[in-house]
């Protein structure tokens, strides 16, 4: 694979981070029927922004809070290095991240790359979704995943998809390489979807640069 053609689209919940930082923001701030939200979204059926709009409503906290809390969970300690060693290669790296937004945006910043993501506006506590596409069929996600694998395809890229949620199901249709786990991997094998499996970015790393890193 041509890595300066490839454009590497990275999940955040469960994938840069080493938990669903959402599902960790509901465990520790949220109603308790955010089990049953998440169950009905697994098995479809509640959408995507549906699932979003709601949590967001079970959460009481201000704005400190939820960024200390959302601030406990670590990112993969692969992921820095990852993402060096992918841009030195020549490929672009964007995070397309269906959530709350808000914890996404300050690790992308601090690292220069593009995240597609919700937002909150903490003066009003609305959820806002820029991201959202109203020309996708489905028109049910927060953040669209699909539309920006479909620009970089569209200009020649080679599309390359590293997920782990139910979010990136559709994306991983479109996707030229999938990478999957827990979740994502569990819906490939029973919908027949080509990927391969990791278990934290290291793995992926090794695949795409030929580089083991870590332990």
């Amino acid at each position: 694979m041509a890595l300066a053609d490839t454009t590497v689209f990275l999940d955040f919940d469960g994938t840069i981070s080493t938990v669903d930082v959402t599902e960790h923001l509901l465990e520790r701030l949220g109603a308790p029927e955010w089990c049953e939200l998440h169950a009905d979204f697994t098995r479809g059926a509640i959408t995507s922004r549906e699932r979003l709009y709601d949590a967001w409503d079970m959460i009481a906290a201000d704005e400190a809070t939820l960024r200390a809390v959302a601030a406990e969970v670590p990112l993969d300690p692969s992921f820095d290095a990852f993402v060096h060693d992918l841009r030195t290669a020549g490929a672009e790296v964007v995070i397309v991240a269906d959530d709350f937004g808000f914890y996404v945006e300050p690790v992308a910043e601090a690292r220069g790359l593009e995240a597609l993501t919700n937002e909150i506006d903490f003066a009003t506590g609305r959820l806002r979704l820029p991201h959202a596409s109203r020309c996708c069929p489905c028109s049910s996600c927060g953040v669209c995943k699909q539309a920006p694998i479909k620009d970089a395809q569209y200009v020649g890229r080679t599309a390359v998809l590293v997920g782990s949620r139910v979010s990136d199901r559709k994306a991983s249709l479109l996707a030229d390489v999938v990478f999957a786990k827990d979740e994502l991997a569990e819906w490939c094998v029973a919908f027949g979807v080509e990927f391969t499996p990791f278990r934290t970015l290291a793995d992926v790393h090794a695949v795409l640069l030929g580089v083991e890193v870590g332990p």
